[in-house]
């Protein structure tokens, strides 16, 4: 995908891709159990939330270099986790969260506190239900799902817009 920077106030989302089979499990339990009119993003695992969008043309840079140096990074599936009123595919991979942690240090002083502290990795699969049918939801997947390894196959960056992203780039691993 060919560079875009564009201007603007929208904050920038950093993500790390899934592989296919895995992004195609979330994106079913997606459309199964998240409220269609507020599923208005594709299945993902958010790094970072609100990069500021001064940033853009660094953060490119920064997402460029990090998948050309880095191989396809392990990480497993554990199964179900609870957000209250939701519920996500938990994910384990101290890798992501080391090369997460080189990112924010090199941006550190441009993001806010709740972006400096580690994230609980994780796939949201629905979100803002009763707390009754997340519960049901986070029973059946701890009785169906199969933890597994896997890896993630790159890192994407994205712009907010009042509710859908924008994808600026996206970009593999091949280190």
């Amino acid at each position: 995908m060919a560079r875009r920077v564009v201007s603007g106030r929208a904050p920038q989302i950093v993500t790390a891709e899934l592989p296919a089979d895995l992004r195609a499990l979330a994106e079913r339990l997606r459309q199964a159990h998240y409220p269609a009119d507020r599923n208005q993003v594709a299945a993902h695992v958010t790094l970072f939330r609100a990069v500021p969008p001064s940033c853009e043309e660094e953060l490119h840079d920064a997402l460029g270099a990090a998948a050309r140096q880095h191989a396809p990074i392990a990480a497993h599936l554990v199964g179900a986790m609870s957000l209250g009123t939701g519920t996500a595919l938990r994910i384990d991979s101290p890798a992501m969260l080391a090369l997460r942690a080189e990112l924010a240090g090199r941006f550190h002083g441009l993001l806010t506190p709740q972006e400096l502290s580690e994230p609980r990795l994780h796939v949201t699969v629905q979100n803002k239900m009763p707390e009754k049918e997340a519960k049901a939801l986070q029973e059946e997947l701890a009785r169906t799902l199969e933890p597994r390894d896997f890896r993630f196959a790159g890192l994407a960056l994205h712009r907010y817009l009042d509710g859908p992203w924008e994808t600026i780039n996206r970009w593999s691993f091949r280190g």
